[in-house]
């Protein structure tokens, strides 16, 4: 049976926490998608949707959140690497079968390592924002799912989620 500490990058030969070290790798084209979600009540989704929180605009809020996010990933996610995005989008939709809103973020670069953590963290903090613009109608709001959709580029090539979990 393999050892699992073998299989983990960010650990050194003593098994100490480390930043791999990516400067040999070629740059290349990547992206990745990450969504979550944020369940509320529904009267909480109609008082976005029609504009009526004392806070603003909640999905402008919540969208220049996460692009900044991602843009500081570096600063939040220990061992990350620093990259200089190319782009950064976030989007919400609206489902009222959750009842609540659908987060998706897109990152991309062309560098040297992924950008599944910017696309993760940027979806993490534009839910984190709406929670926090909604939070004096709706304490009971959740945000759950928080997940890696896609990934393309690098040298594991493209990858997508297959099902549910």
């Amino acid at each position: 049976m393999t050892d699992p500490k073998s299989q983990l990058t960010h650990l050194d030969d003593a098994g100490h926490a480390a930043m791999v070290d990516v400067g040999n790798k070629s740059d290349t084209q990547r992206e990745a998608v990450a969504t979550g979600h944020i369940r509320m009540a529904p009267a909480t989704l109609e008082a976005i949707l029609a504009g009526n929180l004392p806070k603003g605009d909640v999905f402008a809020t919540a969208r220049i959140a996460g692009i900044q996010a991602a843009k500081r990933c570096a600063e939040l996610i220990p061992l990350c690497h620093l990259l200089l995005l190319s782009s950064v989008a976030v989007d919400m939709q609206p489902d009222h079968d959750l009842p609540g809103v659908v987060v998706t973020a897109t990152c991309k670069v062309t560098g040297k390592t992924g950008v599944e953590m910017e696309a993760l963290t940027a979806a993490s903090v534009a839910a984190l924002t709406l929670y926090d613009m909604c939070k004096a109608i709706d304490r009971e709001m959740t945000i759950g799912e928080i997940r890696l959709e896609s990934k393309l580029g690098g040298q594991s090539g493209s990858w997508k989620r297959q099902g549910s979990c």
